[in-house]
């Protein structure tokens, strides 16, 4: 498929396995929904305004990346250990997609996809329907992309399970990990992976400086989601936004969220892709506006 043309805003080309989006000529990400190691839709290859790459390279390149979980975190990504026994994290389950329910538009500046996948467990039993809705805007130099999922079981017994590896993961560049010098910040003001790792946050923000510039990734669930996110951070590049691990997370009883069949569960986030002229860290209060 031809690209889209709107000018010097976002543009996106369709291929048979994913959109490769750009703006003003400039890489910005690859939305793969066909893959045949990382069996789950998924943003690769993510660039901050600017050009510069943010999340870690896919698949990680040895000497330059670490190369652990290569088929498990390959930039931006919705998955969970544990759905109605299925592991979805480690692709022992497939999140199989089926049609752009909506098809990608870019209407005044604005990208905007749906998609409709199947979650399937091992043996290839249908547990729900997934329903992705993605919004791509720029604001403020910055890139705010919207994941809204939401999830219709198509059987009863589906559940929610209580692990770490639950909600919306985040590997970012070699360069920014918190061993390489990045910086894990979370809304409560707490910094590094240790001190965020388990704690509830409105948002974490994970960023460091690549050829002169401070560039960074800062995840924000959606204060509508019906249960506020504990965060699974690593000083390898890891971050995850949690609602579902509570034992897990060390923070109370053990937890399970469990969905009738029919019914529908939202998990929405806003993803803050962002890029300073220079090497000073922005004012993260400010890129929330």
């Amino acid at each position: 498929m031809e690209p889209s043309s709107q000018g010097g805003g976002f543009q996106f080309e369709q291929r048979d396995d994913r959109l490769v989006i750009t703006h003003s000529g400039s890489p910005v990400a690859h939305f793969v929904f066909r893959d045949a190691q990382v069996l789950r839709p998924h943003f690769a290859h993510v660039h901050a305004p600017g050009g510069i790459q943010v999340t870690r390279n896919h698949p990680p390149v040895p000497g330059i990346d670490p190369v652990d979980h290569p088929d498990m975190h390959p930039g931006i990504w919705v998955g969970f250990g544990d759905i109605s026994g299925t592991d979805f994290w480690r692709n022992k389950g497939r999140i199989v997609h089926e049609r752009f329910s909506e098809p990608p538009t870019i209407q005044n500046g604005t990208l905007n996809f749906t998609t409709e996948s199947s979650m399937l467990t091992a043996d290839a039993q249908k547990l729900a329907q997934l329903t992705t809705r993605i919004t791509l805007i720029e604001k403020r130099g910055a890139w705010h992309l919207t994941w809204d999922a939401a999830f219709t079981p198509t059987t009863d017994g589906f559940y929610f399970s209580d692990q770490e590896e639950m909600g919306l993961g985040v590997r970012v560049a070699t360069a920014i990990n918190e061993k390489n010098g990045g910086l894990i910040t979370s809304s409560g003001g707490k910094t590094t992976a240790k001190a965020t790792w388990g704690q509830p946050a409105a948002w974490c923000d994970y960023s460091g400086v690549i050829a002169g510039r401070h560039v960074g990734i800062m995840t924000v669930p959606d204060a509508a989601n019906a249960h506020p996110s504990w965060w699974h951070n690593r000083d390898y590049g890891v971050f995850v936004s949690n609602p579902f691990g509570r034992k897990a997370m060390k923070q109370g009883e053990l937890s399970r969220i469990d969905v009738k069949r029919g019914e529908t569960y939202r998990l929405r986030h806003t993803i803050i892709i962002h890029a300073s002229p220079d090497a000073k860290a922005p004012d993260l209060q400010q890129l929330l506006k």
